[in-house]
């Protein structure tokens, strides 16, 4: 899910590593271990969880978690927590990088120092405020001037303990500190309205005239505070949320002071870690932002695209991507069927049993034999979609390269070996087949046997080659065999041949998600209460239920067929945060998620599955209906259209699962990464198209063998990415003109966007 941003649509990934941690401080007590896990955050919201691994003061995690952002964050976090069995889990120690520091990690493996975890520091969310200083005439009949603090809102607080009832404590601080005025408690809502101004005095001015008055001096360094707190029951007290201080020499001479701040800290004055006293986390972040311009703008590197078919270009590492790219744009992604399609392969199912150190190489010949026969024999389960993907590649690369006969088998082998099967073998967990990543000795047996079962499937003529290792040479010389590659170009066959099974056909239902969530009663019974409960959720490919507690028979079932869209509930039908709806013909099914991350993969998953039902809505409504009417547009009638247009969901005639703007700027970035090279590969077709002999020395690491036609490609290509580089720029000059800081987008206190106005004033600088 984008976030919107000025006309474009901005989309936010992450990928981790969680390696490993190492010197944590020793239980105080006689066992001295501990049992730890970690945790990512988006700000103070758990999105993942490592397993647990017991006595250890040095525990190594080797886990990987990806996740689309679907919201704005300021801080991504990890905690390690110790487990206690009889209380609640206390936490060791946190890294928290802003969200402008990513990108000085990206890709690279780096140790962050653990930092204490104190509750004055663990803030999220902003407050609007408004300053206001006015004369009021006392009792004796002189003017003084008081301060008007009002406090009008406050948006994304977090939920502490699964709830969230904020008050704000506003006071003037000084050489001395006034009193707190509060505002009233607003029950379970992280996005409070108060709306209540708080007065207070401040010095009476020297002068005064009616068109202006100034700040005095002994006023100037007074600061305007206001506390937010989650009013709690708890003997420990309200907890603190955040605060935000503001001088008040921000007023000036028109007095008035209006804007949106972020929450910040509260500084008790506690003494600095030493580095390494709490422990140090291996970490490695892969954080991208794509900034997707409207549909038009790739207009020109799309058509591109779409016409690479029948561009005259003869070399293959050009081409390819470019056949990728139509694959991709005309059926359904690879990547969203990775999880269905696993479950038509019980090797690798069988896989995950194995828990055995580095075997000796009989051991792992027996399991790279029994897996290689599964997946072989599996060809009859693939899923239609992905054999038409096949089909197409098949043909394209055969038309395209007639010369090698084995294109046709390398050009798939190289999606279903090295992109699906291997990938599913290295990393179990990111397919789901178990919960957690394998320890490190697991760990090598599955990478031994990924690359020998790539290396099958790659048709590779010279085997022992492709291991560095020269016992794993000799071992792979056991499977030089001619029937391992017969049956890898039997599977191949079978995989490619286009529409030939109905993936209904398929008897065994495919578990393609579950977990447990929280769902509001959908008023099957006319008199049962419409209460929230705790459930366990499963999708498959026929059905979506729900459980009382997972491996029960279910309570409700709902045919994939009954889902008419699947979207978002708004926070304020029940005051709760990643809450979506799953649309039915008679009534919809209300359900929360752990995470903003777990119910946008919920939301995406129940729409692909469901796209293509013949009775998709095309409208819906975005809040409840409660008291006798829908809250977004106030009908009263249950039945009554919905009032927005689904965000979900494409014609039933249409199988198309792709943004194409999205994918198409994916590609611009990986163009203008690397246009220096792009740039001297066609200085090498002019040399060599100009002057038809030997190419020069700087340009003999390019094996071109129709330099003409590809000049002409890359230069198409060139331009296009050049343009598309320029509106970027345009952009990114506009924004900065019209941003204002303190603005709800950018409140005060976002230091990714002084940062950005810093790289702006630079560039601007330097453009002049």
């Amino acid at each position: 899910m984008a976030v919107e941003e000025e006309g474009l649509r901005v989309f936010q990934s992450v990928k981790i590593k969680i390696g490993e941690a190492k010197n944590i401080p020793p239980y105080p007590g006689p066992n001295k271990m501990r049992d730890c896990y970690c945790t990512v955050n988006l700000d103070q919201e758990e999105v993942f969880r490592t397993k647990t691994l017991e006595k250890s003061l040095c525990p190594f995690y080797g886990e990987d978690f990806y996740c689309e952002i679907p919201r704005s964050f300021r801080h991504l976090s990890f905690y390690i927590f110790d487990r206690d069995v009889f209380r609640r889990d206390s936490s060791i120690g946190k890294v928290a990088v802003k969200k402008e520091d990513l990108q000085k990690y990206h890709g690279k493996d780096h140790w962050f120092p653990l930092q204490p975890v104190c509750a004055d520091s663990e803030v999220q969310g902003k407050v609007h405020l408004e300053l206001r200083l006015s004369e009021v005439i006392t009792d004796s009949g002189g003017v003084c001037h008081k301060l008007a603090t009002r406090v009008l809102e406050c948006q994304d607080l977090p939920i502490v303990n699964n709830q969230c009832d904020p008050y704000a404590a506003v006071s003037l601080l000084g050489p001395s500190r006034s009193e707190a005025k509060k505002t009233k408690v607003k029950r379970k809502n992280n996005n409070p309205q108060f709306d209540e101004v708080f007065f207070f005095e401040v010095t009476k001015p020297l002068s005064y005239t009616k068109r202006q008055f100034d700040v005095e001096e002994d006023d100037v360094d007074k600061l305007a505070v206001v506390d937010l707190w989650n009013a709690s029951n708890l003997k420990f007290g309200d907890e603190f949320l955040g605060e935000v201080r503001v001088p008040l020499k921000v007023l000036g001479q028109s007095g008035v002071h209006d804007a949106w701040y972020f929450l910040q800290p509260r500084d008790n004055g506690n003494k600095s870690v030493k580095a390494d006293e709490l422990g140090s986390l291996r970490l490695n972040i892969v954080y991208t932002e794509d900034h997707v311009f409207p549909t038009e703008h790739y207009n020109p590197l799309r058509d591109l695209l779409l016409q690479s078919a029948h561009l005259e270009v003869s070399d293959i590492n050009l081409y390819l991507p470019l056949v990728t790219y139509n694959l991709l744009y005309i059926v359904p992604t690879f990547k969203s069927l990775k999880r269905e399609s696993l479950s038509s392969y019980p090797a690798l199912l069988m896989l995950v049993c194995v828990c055995v150190c580095v075997c000796p190489q009989e051991n792992l010949r027996q399991y790279v034999d029994r897996i290689f026969n599964v997946i072989t024999s599996s060809g009859v389960s693939c899923p239609t979609v992905m054999c038409d993907i096949f089909f197409s590649l098949r043909e394209s690369a055969a038309s395209r390269f007639q010369v090698d006969p084995d294109v046709r088998y390398t050009a798939v082998s190289s999606f279903i070996f090295l992109r699906f099967f291997a990938p599913a073998i290295l990393s179990p967990n990111l397919f789901h087949l178990r919960p957690h990543h394998p320890d490190p000795y697991t760990s090598r047996t599955l990478t031994l046997v990924s690359k020998t079962i790539q290396t099958l499937g790659s048709l590779a003529k010279s085997k022992s080659a492709n291991f560095k290792e020269s016992y794993m040479a000799a071992f792979y010389d056991y499977f030089n065999e001619q029937k391992y590659a017969d049956a890898v170009k039997n599977f191949l066959d079978l995989i490619s041949s286009s529409a030939r099974w109905d993936q209904k056909s398929i008897e065994t239902p495919i578990m393609l998600k579950e977990g447990f969530m929280i769902k509001r009663a959908q008023g099957r019974n006319r008199f049962g209460l419409k209460n929230f409960k705790k459930r366990w959720f499963r999708l498959t490919n026929h059905e979506f239920t729900y459980h009382k507690t997972k491996g029960e028979g279910a309570l409700c079932s709902i045919p994939i067929e009954n889902i008419l869209a699947v979207e978002r509930l708004e926070e304020e039908s029940f005051k709760m945060k990643n809450m979506f709806q799953v649309i039915q013909p008679e009534r919809a099914l209300y359900i929360q998620a752990n995470n903003c991350v777990e119910a946008r993969d919920w939301i995406d998953i129940l729409t692909k599955v469901s796209q293509c039902n013949r009775k998709r809505l095309s409208t819906y409504h975005p809040s409840a209906f409660l008291n006798g009417h829908w809250l977004c547009c106030k009908l009263s009638a249950d039945t009554a259209p919905g009032c927005t247009p689904c965000t979900g969901g494409l014609p039933a005639n249409i199988q198309l699962d792709v943004d194409g703007d999205r994918e198409t700027e994916r590609i611009y970035s990986l163009y203008s990464t690397y246009m220096s090279k792009l740039v001297k590969m066609q200085e090498a077709c002019g040399s060599k198209s100009v002057y038809d002999g030997p190419e020069q020395e700087e340009y003999s690491t390019f094996v071109i063998d129709d330099p003409q036609e590809t000049y002409k490609t890359l230069r198409l290509v060139i331009s296009a990415v050049q343009t598309l580089e320029q509106q970027h720029m345009q952009y990114k000059r506009d924004k900065f003109r019209k941003t204002k800081y303190g603005s709800q987008e950018h409140p005060i206190g976002d230091q990714s966007f002084q940062c950005y106005i810093r790289q702006q004033s630079e560039s601007s600088t330097y453009s002049i």
